[in-house]
């Protein structure tokens, strides 16, 4: 359930306190210095998602602070992944600063000073979570806190499509399904600063199998939609459609082949039931994707040495043929 606190409902003059304490419960303890006179209505929608605090802001122009007093009191180390969608955000730490664009995201680190100034109206999503939950080295995350990641290319692009795919349909996890979509994302957040750091495994073995393993029940389980496309399994997943061809591609294999295959196998068994001469080839090559019977006749002959009516012919005869490699 979302938590929402606006500054909305109270006179401009009354917004800067409430508006302070709002974004520190929301985030770590933070200075906030509003740049207007008559302070803008500010919002922060937030909920929960595993190990992750989810929230949505947006305010006016503001300069937020993390100073040694408040990081020291504080005494928590905490993480805080922003996703820009409207305005810009200058982002100051460890020694660097970074203009972030809407469609970018950057990282910032509760345990060290930073700063972040917005000089227009602005939205952001935010994803806050403990620094021990993303496991890289310290010196990897130091080298990537105030950096413009792009929204649009690379491993970045991955990311940032994923954790706005996450945003978006928080509310309708149950809270296994969400600790297991907060835990893949951490996965690939360090996946990322690996990348960056010259230490780019793409996944980890056992993470990408599993992802694998996913992607194929579904796949299976959805085998008779013809609309069945590489997109519409990426969005199922919350992952980009490169990433799931790279994940067929680790074990020698296509999305296309391994899709066409199961369809084909799934045909070649029909065909040899009992009511597969009333239904017709047309209709069982439907029942499982095939749009066009011509299309299929010919993947069917690629796949098997002959035409799908010459398989009902030879039967069991023609079953021998395969499993020989005929």
């Amino acid at each position: 359930m979302a938590i929402v606190v606006s500054t909305a409902p109270l006179p401009a003059p009354e917004r800067k306190e409430l508006w302070h304490e709002a974004v520190s419960r929301a985030f770590v303890p933070l200075d906030v210095n509003l740049l207007e006179k008559e302070p803008s209505a500010g919002t922060i929608s937030s909920q929960r998602l595993g190990v992750m605090q989810i929230s949505s802001v947006e305010a006016g122009p503001q300069v937020v602070t993390r100073s040694k007093r408040q990081i020291s009191q504080d005494g928590k180390e905490f993480l805080i992944v922003s996703l820009q969608e409207r305005g810009t955000a200058i982002k100051e730490q460890d020694g660097r600063e970074a203009l972030i664009k809407p469609g970018e995201f950057s990282i910032s680190d509760s345990s060290r000073l930073f700063r972040k100034k917005c000089r227009d109206d602005f939205r952001f999503t935010s994803f806050h979570f403990p620094r021990e939950a993303l496991r890289v080295r310290e010196d990897d995350l130091r080298a990537v806190t105030a950096t413009a990641f792009s929204g649009t290319e690379g491993v970045s692009a991955l990311v940032a499509t994923y954790f706005a795919r996450m945003a978006r349909e928080a509310a309708g996890f149950d809270d296994i399904v969400g600790r297991q979509v907060a835990a893949t994302a951490l996965e690939m957040l360090a996946m990322l600063v690996d990348e960056r750091r010259g230490r780019f495994t793409f996944q980890a073995p056992e993470t990408a199998a599993a992802t694998l393993l996913r992607v194929k029940d579904h796949i299976l389980r959805n085998l008779s939609d013809p609309d069945l496309s590489p997109h519409a399994i990426a969005a199922a997943h919350f992952v980009s459609v490169r990433y799931v061809h790279k994940l067929f591609q680790m074990e020698g294999a296509t999305l296309g082949g391994w899709i066409r295959t199961q369809r084909l196998e799934r045909c070649r068994q029909d065909l040899l039931r009992p009511r597969a001469r009333e239904l017709g080839v047309a209709a069982i090559a439907r029942r499982w994707g095939f749009v066009s019977a011509s299309h299929f006749s010919r993947v069917f002959r690629a796949a098997y040495g002959m035409t799908p009516r010459d398989w009902q012919v030879h039967g069991l005869f023609g079953e021998e043929r395969v499993a020989l490699g005929a």
